[in-house]
């Protein structure tokens, strides 16, 4: 059986700065933006483009998480420097391109090969923390010894 995770819903206090934030300024894709029956309820849904997995914005939709309390929410893309410049361009207040390990090294003079390790932060306007990491590729797992045995 497979499990998607197919919606992240994120706490904000104004639903239209926020959807206009991530449609505006991120490129996500606005799928709907509905009001059902009785005060104080909208429900905004938006998809990163290529992305399976939606956000949720809202009047009413997560009464006990404040605006701006989620934090460590990640998009992956395949080049952080394109990625970076693009968010620069469209106004998004977005860390420098940072690297973990020896790749750290290597983009201090200048490389881009960031293999799996780039990483950009930035907040929306409520202050809901995000990550944006490159993923050049993924690797495969193998399962454990014990899980391919043969039972006899």
């Amino acid at each position: 059986m497979n499990w998607t995770l197919e919606v992240v819903v994120v706490p904000v206090a104004d639903v239209d700065r926020a959807k206009a934030f991530y449609a505006d300024k991120l490129g996500f894709n606005v799928d709907h933006d509905i009001s059902p029956p009785g005060p104080g309820n909208r429900l905004v849904q938006l998809t990163p483009p290529g992305s399976g997995c939606s956000v949720v914005i809202g009047e009413g939709v997560v009464p006990h998480m404040p605006p701006g309390s989620l934090q460590g929410l990640q998009l992956v893309v395949p080049h952080i420097a394109e990625a970076h410049a693009q968010l620069v361009e469209r106004g998004v207040e977005v860390s420098e391109i940072q690297a973990l390990g020896s790749d750290e090294n290597a983009l201090r003079q200048g490389g881009t090969a960031l293999d799996n390790v780039g990483f950009v932060f930035f907040r929306d306007p409520d202050g809901n923390g995000w990550a944006v990491q490159q993923i050049s590729a993924r690797g495969s797992v193998s399962p454990p010894a014990a899980a391919t045995a043969e039972i006899g």
